[in-house]
C-alpha cells in the first residue's frame, strides 16, 4: 500500500489544474462580489489615481535656492547708546543670510571695554562709588567669595568673564563679595533691557499698526505675523530671542500649467522655550567692535544680541504622467479584483449552507479517453457522458 500511495502522489505531480467557471445562482454571494468589486474599483480610481496620483513619475529630490531680503527701521533710546536709529545693516546678521538669517530685537551693550582688572559682576557704578550697589552675583557662584583665599590667582571663573587675580572685593560692611578678575572691563551687565515696543492696553495694536515716524515702537508687520503664525507672542520672543522655522512646501503637478505650481508656507518655533529642563531659552550671541585710541590702548564695545533666527527649509515633490507607474498600478488593481473573487469563492465553497453542493459542481476530475478506467464508460442513473468528462 505504501508503494501505491507514493506512486499516486508522484503521478499527481504531473496533473494540470485549469479553472472551471460555474455560475452560482446565489444572490447573497453575488451581492458580496459586486460590493467587493466596487470597493476595489473606488480605491483604485479615487485613492490611487486621483488622490495619490500614482500614474505619475514623482521626484522628491528638490533643489532650491533661497534669497531673503528685509526692509524697515527701528528706533531705540538707551543710556549706553542714546537715541539711535537701526536699519537693516544694523539688525540683520549676516547681511546676506540666504536660508538662515537673524533679526536682532534686543541687546545689552557694554561700551568701552579695556583689558584690566575689575569685579566679576555686571554693575553700572565703579567700585567704591557712593551709589549703593551690591557686589556678588548668584548667576556666577564661582565668583562669590568671603576672603582672598576664595579667589585663587590664575584660576578661570566658570561661566564668567576672566581669570581670578587672588583678591576678594567687597562693598562696605558686606560679608560676601566677588572675586577680582583680569578681563575686558567693565564686564557685561546681567540685566536685559525691556524691548522697544510701546506698552498698550489695546491688544489689536501690534496686529494692525505699521512702522512710521508716528509709531516708532511698532514692529515690522510681516515679522510680527510670522511670530504669531508660529504660535508665539512677539513681545516675549523679542525680549528673549528664539528660532522660527519657515517651511516652504512645493507639491507640483507638472501635467498642469506652471502657474498652478504654488508654495505652501507653514511656521513653527524651533527653540526649546517650552522645555522645563532647558538651561538657556531663547536665542542670543555676542559680538564686539574693536578700537584703538591715540595711546595705542585697545578697547571694544561688547554687544550681546537677542533676536529671532529664521531657518528657511524648502522641500516638496513634483510629478508628471508616466506610462510605467500607470501600468503597474492598473496591474495591481486587477490583481486585487482576483483577490476579491478568491474571497467570494471561499465564502461560497466553505461558508455557505450548500457548500458541499457547490464544491461538487466546481471541482471535476477529467481524464482522457485513452485511460483504462474510462475506456468503457458506464452510465449510472441520469448521468450523461459530458458529466463524466469523456473527450
Amino acid at each position: 500500500m505504501g508503494q501505491v500511495a507514493w506512486k499516486g502522489f508522484f503521478l499527481s505531480l504531473f496533473d494540470y489544474k485549469t479553472e472551471k467557471y460555474v455560475i452560482a445562482k446565489n444572490k447573497k454571494v453575488g451581492i458580496l462580489y459586486r460590493v467587493v468589486q466596487l470597493t476595489i474599483l473606488a480605491y483604485l480610481v479615487g485613492w490611487v489615481f486621483i488622490v495619490k496620483k500614482s500614474y505619475q513619475d514623482t521626484d522628491t529630490s528638490l533643489q532650491s535656492s533661497v534669497i531673503t531680503k528685509l526692509k524697515g527701521v527701528a528706533f531705540t533710546n538707551t543710556s549706553e547708546l542714546g537715541e539711535r536709529l537701526w536699519d537693516v545693516a544694523d539688525y540683520v546678521i549676516p547681511p546676506q543670510g540666504e536660508n538662515v538669517f537673524f533679526v536682532m530685537t534686543n541687546l545689552i551693550v557694554t561700551p568701552n571695554q579695556r583689558q584690566a582688572t575689575c569685579p566679576e559682576v555686571g554693575r553700572t557704578e565703579p567700585l567704591g562709588s557712593q551709589t549703593p550697589t551690591k557686589l556678588g552675583s548668584d548667576n556666577i557662584p564661582d565668583a562669590l567669595c568671603q576672603q582672598d583665599e576664595d579667589c585663587p590667582a590664575g584660576e578661570a571663573v566658570v561661566a564668567g568673564n576672566g581669570v581670578k587675580t587672588g583678591r576678594c572685593l567687597k562693598d562696605r560692611d558686606s560679608i560676601r563679595g566677588t572675586c577680582e578678575i583680569l578681563a575686558w572691563c567693565p564686564v557685561e551687565k546681567r540685566s536685559k533691557p525691556k524691548v522697544n515696543v510701546l506698552a498698550t492696553t489695546n491688544e489689536s495694536y501690534l496686529k494692525s499698526c505699521r512702522y512710521s515716524t508716528e509709531h516708532p515702537y511698532c514692529p515690522i508687520f510681516l515679522l510680527g505675523n510670522i511670530v504669531r503664525w508660529a504660535g508665539s507672542d512677539f513681545q516675549e520672543m523679542a525680549l528673549e530671542g528664539g528660532v522660527i522655522g519657515i517651511q516652504i512646501e512645493w507639491n507640483c503637478d507638472l501635467d498642469k500649467a506652471p502657474s498652478e505650481c504654488n508654495p505652501h508656507y507653514s511656521f513653527s518655533r524651533l527653540d526649546n522655550r517650552f522645555s522645563e529642563k532647558s538651561i538657556s531659552s531663547g536665542y542670543n550671541f555676542r559680538f564686539a567692535k574693536y578700537y584703538r585710541d591715540a595711546e595705542g590702548v585697545d578697547y571694544r564695545t561688547l554687544i550681546k544680541a537677542y533676536g529671532i533666527r529664521f531657518d528657511v527649509m524648502v522641500n516638496g515633490k513634483a510629478g508628471k504622467f508616466n506610462i510605467i507607474p500607470t501600468i503597474i498600478n492598473i496591474g495591481s488593481g486587477l490583481a486585487l479584483m482576483g483577490a476579491g473573487a478568491f474571497f467570494c469563492d471561499l465564502v461560497l465553497l466553505y461558508l455557505s449552507k450548500k457548500s458541499n453542493f457547490y464544491r461538487g459542481k466546481k471541482y471535476e476530475e477529467v481524464r482522457s479517453s485513452t485511460s483504462k478506467s474510462l475506456s468503457s464508460p458506464t452510465l449510472n442513473g441520469n448521468q450523461s457522458p459530458e458529466q463524466l468528462g469523456g473527450l
